[in-house]
Order: structure tokens, then sequence, then C-alpha cells
């Protein structure tokens, strides 16, 4: 990835946190430390926006990242995030 590449997606990574209230950011703290995903969960990847809404199947189960689930934000948190992600 190029450096531009990569500054781009870190402002896509920051303009996606900043959408989350604080308490939110804790959920999200936790959930990234927790990773536990089970099969069916939605979430995006913080280092791979590009990839977009991912849901989680126990024949690929997410590889490590910066992972935010559908679970650790409201729906209406999440629905700005579909949004964002979509592009």
């Amino acid at each position: 990835m190029t450096s531009d590449g990569k500054k781009r997606n870190a402002i896509t990574r920051e303009s996606i946190l900043a959408l989350l209230s604080d308490t939110e950011v804790a959920k999200v703290s936790r959930a990234e430390d927790s990773r536990r995903l089970i099969e069916g969960d939605e979430y995006v990847d913080l280092e791979n926006l590009s990839a977009g809404v991912r849901q989680v199947h126990a024949s690929s189960p997410p590889g490590a990242g910066h992972l935010l689930p559908r679970s650790a934000v409201s729906d209406s948190t999440w629905l700005k995030i579909v949004r964002a992600v979509a592009g």
C-alpha cells in the first residue's frame, strides 16, 4: 500500500471512530481486546474498511485487526458506519 493509501485509510478509520459516542468507544476497545465474535456477527475491520461490512462465518473467522462489531454500537451509529463504508 502506498503512503497515500495508508493516509487515506487512517483518515477514514478516524472518521469512523468519530461517529461513536464515548460509551461506544469504550465498548469497541473492550471488543477489540476480547475478539469474541460469534458466527453471524456483523463487523467492520478498521484496518480494511474497503472490505465493507463483513459477517463472521465459522469456516472463515476474521483475522487479527481492529474490529468494530455491530454489537458494540447503537443501531443509529451502525447505520452511519454502514453508509460511510459503502462510500
